[in-house]
Order: C-alpha cells, then sequence, then structure tokens
C-alpha cells in the first residue's frame, strides 16, 4: 500500500509558506503563479494555517475585505491537519473526506516536508490500479 512518503519521492517536497502578516493579494498572486490551492501559514518554523482558495472566496470576495489590506492571517483556515510520512494514502484519503479538505502537509518529527493534495492522492489510486491490472494481465496469459 502507498504512503505519503512515496508521493513525495514522486512530486517533490516544495510547498510554498507565507508569514501570517502577508497580504491576501500576495498570496493569491503567489497560488496564481505556482498553479497551486493553497499555501501554508507561518510563525517561523510552525504551521498556524492554511490559506486556501476557498478561504479567499468565503473570507475576502463574499465579505467585502480588501485583499491588499487583509493580512492573510485573518482568512486562513486553523488549525491544521497534517499527516506523516508514514501515512497511507487510503488514509489520507478517508481524512480528505472526512473533513472536506484539498491538501495536507506533511510533517515529520515537527519539521514540514511536504504536502500531499486530494489530486496526488488519487493520481496514486490510479497508478496503482493500472500497475495490478497490468499484473492480472500477465499472469492471465503466462
Amino acid at each position: 500500500m502507498r504512503k505519503v512518503s512515496h508521493i513525495l519521492e514522486d512530486k517533490g517536497a516544495r510547498v510554498i509558506t507565507v508569514p501570517q502578516e502577508a497580504p491576501v493579494l500576495e498570496v493569491i498572486r503567489l497560488m496564481a503563479e505556482h498553479h497551486i490551492g493553497s499555501v501554508l501559514v507561518m510563525r517561523g518554523p510552525e504551521i498556524i494555517g492554511i490559506a486556501t482558495e476557498r478561504d479567499y472566496a468565503r473570507k475576502v470576495i463574499l465579505q467585502g475585505r480588501s485583499s491588499a489590506d487583509t493580512p492573510v492571517s485573518v482568512i486562513m483556515s486553523s488549525p491544521v491537519v497534517c499527516v506523516s510520512p508514514g501515512d497511507t494514502v487510503p488514509a489520507c484519503m478517508a481524512i480528505m473526506t472526512e473533513r472536506k479538505l484539498r491538501h495536507l502537509p506533511v510533517v515529520d518529527d515537527g519539521q514540514l516536508i511536504g504536502m500531499v493534495s486530494i489530486g496526488d492522492l488519487v493520481r496514486s489510486v490510479i497508478e496503482d490500479q493500472q500497475m495490478e491490472i497490468h499484473q492480472l494481465q500477465q499472469y492471465i496469459t503466462s
């Protein structure tokens, strides 16, 4: 069964983070520039929140706030649900489904080491299924 560590090996461990004082406009620009749907909000090495496109839509646009004047700490979601590199793909999918999340930071011994998205998890499941189908086809034809 694939684990979070396998996904990070394939995709890399790069995570975009911002300080809690960063203006929402800067955060949205970072998301657009990096083609991502969330950034982690940090206080030094500590994860204090996550800001997502959904947070932006619900807490800035719908509430009439200014993106340039609002710090990301005002709109971030907190506390952040994290997983470890040893967690399995199905376990992460269950967490995401139950809590209606799309992104999970990966923390090992208190250190941020990556982030997995629902897309990463679905891709992993599809790859595993394709491998299993191939192996079954090989078994049948041999």
